[in-house]
């Protein structure tokens, strides 16, 4: 069997942690907790949800949120979807940015193609939203402001807090997309300053296909259901509830909420060498802010025309952009949105870091991107 490249595409997807599949196990067979959570009137159900009820404390603790709060989705798509949706209608002013992951940008405009107006904000030029630039695009009939709070492909960070109290202030709902910050920055919920907020759990070293939405007081009586079908999770989602899936998401975030401090000190002190060892290679740049950003990812534009993306494959599993623009090979809109050619961002690089990322690992990377910038340029 061919040896593995040094995995460092955590932003794409996080591998299971072993407690993490040891909680889902208990789950999973006939002498586990395989019962149906809506099943109350006997002991197999009545377990199954207890196992239930303890993730959603679970996810809501690290978020510093009342559970009942807490929506289970299968993913931070679907909650992505539940929250524009399921908050605006017709008529109503939607303010989102060129920068969001397509989860946002293509539920936006189904919601403008269906008849809300909406206003795209552009980054500045250390590629970040700016609270102003909230400020001055909110109208009377602003109903709902969506941004990330950590870009998948930049890993730059959006100044949240201050932007939910202008949206606060000004009457509107503030949707944050949270996937790629839950278990990296501090949340805090109990501001109040954010209404909506999506998460996944395969981001946090859970298993892929669950995630939740938090849903606050202000938007609860806006919301409206976008999957009917029993009036499960409050009359907001409903559908048979995958017990293994939630337990492992609950674990992952106990997870998180034990270790992320000591995880971003691991992931900070790599990131530093990663970052010093990468820059200093000829035509090696940083994009987007160097200052506000997380030190889990990295994006670097490497100006050569000799280099390839498919000659580092071999050695080091990266992105030249983010899994759901990978499918499609296109170059990546957040780039482009930064003011990047098709060619800077097809020699694009995202590299990113985690629970697991090993100084090798590091070593690999740099050693592997500096050899392919030396390697000749291809004869066709």
């Amino acid at each position: 069997m061919p040896t593995l490249p040094a995995y460092l595409d955590y932003a794409a997807t996080t591998p299971i942690d072993d407690q993490v599949i040891k909680a889902m196990l208990a789950c999973m067979g006939r002498d586990a907790v395989f019962g149906n959570p809506a099943s109350s009137g006997h002991a197999f159900g009545q377990q199954a949800r207890q196992a239930v009820e303890l993730a959603r404390r679970q996810v809501a603790e690290l978020l510093h949120a009342p559970a009942d709060d807490i929506v289970w989705t299968s993913g931070a798509t679907e909650s992505n979807n539940l929250a524009i949706k399921g908050c605006t209608r017709p008529g109503d002013h939607i303010v989102s940015s060129v920068l969001e992951h397509k989860a946002v940008i293509d539920t936006v405009r189904e919601q403008q193609a269906a008849g809300c107006e909406v206003t795209w904000l552009s980054p500045d030029a250390h590629g970040l939203i700016q609270p102003e630039a909230v400020r001055l695009a909110l109208r009377p009939n602003t109903r709902l402001v969506s941004l990330m709070w950590v870009n998948n492909e930049l890993g730059t960070l959006t100044d949240i807090v201050e932007i939910g109290r202008l949206v606060n202030a000004h009457g509107a709902l503030l949707h944050v997309d949270a996937a790629q910050a839950a278990g990296k920055v501090d949340i805090d919920l109990s501001h109040g300053v954010i209404d909506l907020l999506s998460l996944s759990a395969h981001k946090v070293y859970g298993p892929k296909g669950i995630g939740a939405l938090y849903v606050g007081p202000r938007a609860r009586p806006v919301l409206r259901a976008q999957m009917h079908g029993g009036g499960h999770e409050q009359g907001l989602r409903s559908g048979t509830l995958a017990t293994h899936q939630i337990v492992g998401m609950g674990a992952a975030f106990a997870l998180a909420s034990a270790q992320m401090h000591e995880d971003n000190q691991h992931i900070a002190a790599l990131a530093a060498r990663l970052r010093e060892g990468l820059l200093a290679l000829p035509g090696v740049s940083l994009t987007g802010c160097a200052e506000w950003r997380i030190p889990h990812t990295l994006n670097v534009c490497i100006a050569s025309g000799s280099f390839s993306t498919q000659a580092v494959a071999a050695r080091i599993a990266v992105s030249s952009t983010s899994a759901c623009n990978s499918a499609s090979a296109a170059a990546s809109h957040v780039l482009l949105a930064l003011g990047l050619s098709e060619a800077q961002a097809s020699s694009s690089l995202r590299v990113s870091l985690g629970r697991y990322s090993t100084k090798e690992d590091i070593e690999i990377a740099i050693t592997t991107i500096k050899n392919a910038l030396q390697a000749p340029a291809p004869f066709w």
